[in-house]
């Protein structure tokens, strides 16, 4: 075969070699500029001439330049890893699979039109995708317009349900309000609230101040950053004068903001010992990328952590680093799209085709014994998954301090919300799809 190099398209067959970046994390609603042109692609990957009809061919979509780069190449970095031992394995159903990589260059038309590239002119039978809730919402109708598939890797606010998304990430129940429980349990009742000024950040917050309001907390404070943004001395100011005394902070803080924020905190002497910050944004790279000093003792809620002492996490941590390099660290986005691939695998096996509407339906009830544990694909679309919380420790990874005892299922309509209180999902029954009422 002859290999050449192309921009837009590269073939993961059997074995290979691949290398990128990681650093931060960021859920935008409003697009952010992008440094590069958004109608580019920028990598440089070798391809291998197609084979009429002797490869499967799926997307993967994410931004490969702009403000997101820096965190969702380590996303396909995962994806491209799962890939590889798929077809290292046999491929899906006898055939390999050809991954065609677009770059959604941090600009959210630019996802939706790449979304519409990978579906109309490549013809893939499944797109791997996004990472901010404002791609995925761009994108989303493209999806459903055309009643094509998306598998979501990114924890997120929830609030949403689609038939043609399936969202391997947590949903609020499975991250945010267990760590608000966690907290009012062991590190006091009173939040200061401090977010990117979007769409996720805002959501949890207002997850958030429900659930301190029904269960004996109290909002002290909330202050917003523009994505990007690291003027964070005003919130700093703002916390120290709603809470004198210590309290808790709940970050949902994304990106470059974060590195500020950290080091001021400790720079006015806001300790971990007295002002506990959770995050739902900052994983293994971000410490890395932060600063070890500025983050231990602090605490994060994730499904996944490096630390995860199960077989399979093991196998995909020493399989990372043999592909990627012994410095690099694994986190929850990357298992969770990592993880994606393969349930998507599973359920073509199972339908034994590519058929979309076949491959949904096999989906359903999918299990999985991740590096995370074990997981399972409900009809709404949503994994159970195990939630844990963990301290930021001084090698820079996460000691796991708290963790449910079982997989906890997912709720995308959330219940502490009055709006969404006592809807749920079911697309595996056609009377009640993407939002019904339970009570």
């Amino acid at each position: 075969m002859k290999n050449r190099f192309n921009r837009r398209i590269f073939l993961i067959y059997g074995i290979g070699a691949f290398g990128t970046s990681v650093f931060l994390k960021a859920c935008a609603n409003d697009s952010p500029a992008s440094t590069e042109n958004p109608s580019e692609s920028t990598t440089d990957s070798s391809t291998t001439e197609t084979s009429n009809g002797q490869t499967i061919k799926v997307g993967i979509l994410h931004s490969l330049s702009g403000t997101m780069a820096i965190s969702e190449r380590s996303v396909v970095d995962a994806e491209k890893l799962a890939i590889k031992e798929i077809n290292a394995n046999g491929g899906v159903l006898g055939k390999q699979i050809e991954a065609i990589l677009e770059d959604g260059a941090s600009n959210w038309d630019t996802f939706r039109e790449k979304a519409n590239k990978l579906i109309d002119q490549d013809k893939v039978a499944v797109v791997f995708g996004c990472w901010t809730s404002a791609s995925r919402k761009n994108v989303k109708p493209v999806f459903e317009n055309k009643d094509h598939m998306l598998w979501y890797p990114v924890q997120y606010e929830g609030q949403e349900c689609s038939q043609n998304i399936f969202y391997t990430g947590a949903a609020p129940n499975q991250q945010i309000e267990p760590a608000v429980d966690w907290l009012l349990k062991n590190k006091g009742k009173e939040f200061f609230l401090v977010g990117s000024d979007y769409v996720f950040p805002k959501t949890a917050n207002q997850i958030i101040k429900a659930q301190l309001e029904a269960n004996g907390g109290k909002t002290v404070g909330e202050d917003y950053l523009p994505l990007g943004n690291i003027e964070v001395t005003p919130i700093i100011s703002k916390i120290k004068q709603a809470l004198p005394n210590g309290g808790v902070i709940f970050n949902t803080l994304n990106g470059d903001s974060n590195v500020a924020f950290f080091k001021q905190l400790k720079g006015a002497g806001i300790t971990p010992d007295k002002y506990p910050t959770m995050s739902v944004s900052i994983a293994e790279e971000e410490v890395k990328a932060i600063g070890v000093k500025y983050l231990k003792g602090h605490y994060a809620a994730w499904n996944y952590f490096q630390t995860v002492d199960t077989p399979a996490n093991k196998k995909f941590v020493e399989a990372f680093k043999k592909e990627y390099g012994s410095d690099r660290v694994t986190n929850d986005p990357m298992e969770a799209a990592y993880i994606g691939v393969y349930l998507w695998k599973q359920a073509v096996e199972k339908a034994e085709t590519t058929d979309l509407e076949k491959v949904r339906a096999a989906a359903y009830g999918q299990t999985l014994e991740a590096p995370e544990g074990k997981v399972i694909m409900n009809s709404n679309h949503h994994l159970s998954k195990v939630v844990r919380i963990g301290e930021v420790r001084d090698d820079g990874l996460f000691e796991i301090i708290n963790e449910t005892p079982t997989a906890v299922d997912p709720v995308p309509w959330n219940q502490f919300v009055t709006s969404t209180k006592g809807f749920a999902c079911d697309w595996s029954d056609p009377t009640k799809g993407g939002k019904y009422k339970t009570t």
